[in-house]
């Protein structure tokens, strides 16, 4: 297993130097954001799909570090019921495809999107329960009218471009949620789709994140590295179910924090051991969103537990056995 890093925490950086510090950081493969929620500042496909000096500026910013694309990512809504927001997405994703394949990159990383409740809304529906029926009747156009219909051609495109893997990160928000909303939209698209495992949105719905890979098996295509922590005393009064805001730290239910804030040092080893059982030897990506500490700090503290808990070596024969 390698470290690696979802290099949005450094936008304020240039390019080339955010790469030189990451890898002097020991991080050794990055995830680079391409569009969507988290920006593009590291890496606009649109001029990259367009100028060759500046994507041989941009390989050299990454390889010349000595670092790998481990994916590049465009986390955003491209069935979005406005449909100039749905095709910003759209065309956000389709141009990571593109320079994906420019890149040699076959992993893209992203979210699964939430429509509406029918075509005439201009807003999401995350739906979280089965009653009043109406509930049930919102899934059933989500579901079978936009969201399998476009992932089914949007995969195809990416598929034709070289992409193996679209890794979902399950977040609350979007129909892909938890792995067994990930698991049926794979089944009705097809193994391109996976899940881009973000244990931080699993522990606050009270998912326990080892089960959750034994259970996702294969289909652990990606991992970021994040860590939450539940307010024992806020969930007690208000469930986990939170609308305010990520500032509001002292009252809020959950809140995202670095590695080994959330959850101790055991939580993360067992977390690598069942990602080695299940077959994951790929990179753990480090995602900063933590409101106690600056990104260079937080970052610096990730970095530090996972060179205690990831194995790096095969394991070999079982001589005892």
């Amino acid at each position: 297993m390698k470290i690696g890093l979802f290099t949005v925490l450094l936008a304020d950086m240039k390019t080339a130097d955010a790469m030189k510090y990451i890898a002097g950081q020991g991080v050794e493969a990055v995830e680079i954001g391409c569009g969507g929620y988290p920006g593009d500042a590291h890496c606009k496909p649109s001029v990259l799909l367009n100028d060759d000096k500046a994507l041989e500026d941009f390989r050299q910013a990454v390889f010349g570090n000595g670092l790998t694309i481990s994916a590049l990512s465009c986390h955003g809504n491209p069935v979005h019921p406005v449909k100039e927001i749905a095709d910003k997405f759209h065309n956000d994703f389709i141009d990571t495809i593109l320079l994906c394949e420019k890149l040699g990159v076959d992993t893209i990383v992203g979210f699964s999107g939430c429509p509406g409740d029918c075509p005439e809304s201009r807003h999401p529906n995350w739906v979280t329960c089965p009653w009043p029926n109406d509930f049930l009747e919102v899934l059933d156009y989500q579901w079978n009218e936009v969201l399998i219909p476009y992932w089914k051609k949007t995969a195809a495109f990416a598929e034709a471009h070289g992409i193996k893997k679209i890794a979902f990160e399950m977040h609350p928000g979007f129909c892909v949620y938890n792995p067994e909303t990930l698991l049926r939209l794979r089944s009705a698209v097809g193994p391109i789709i996976g899940a881009n495992l973000d244990p931080s949105h699993l522990v606050w719905q009270g998912i326990d994140v080892p089960e959750a890979i034994r259970y996702l098996g294969e289909a652990v295509y990606y991992v970021h590295g994040k860590d939450v922590r539940l307010d024992s005393g806020n969930v007690r009064k208000n469930g986990v179910l939170d609308t305010k805001g990520y500032g509001d730290i002292l009252n809020r239910s959950w809140v995202f924090r670095t590695l080994g804030y959330g959850n101790d040092l055991k939580y993360w080893k067992d977390i690598v051991s069942m990602l080695r059982t299940v077959g994951y030897d790929g990179v753990i990506s480090i995602e900063h969103e933590d409101g106690l500490m600056s990104p260079r700090e937080g970052l610096k503290k990730a970095i530090d537990l996972l060179k205690e808990v990831l194995v790096k070596e095969q394991p070999g024969d079982m001589f005892w056995a």
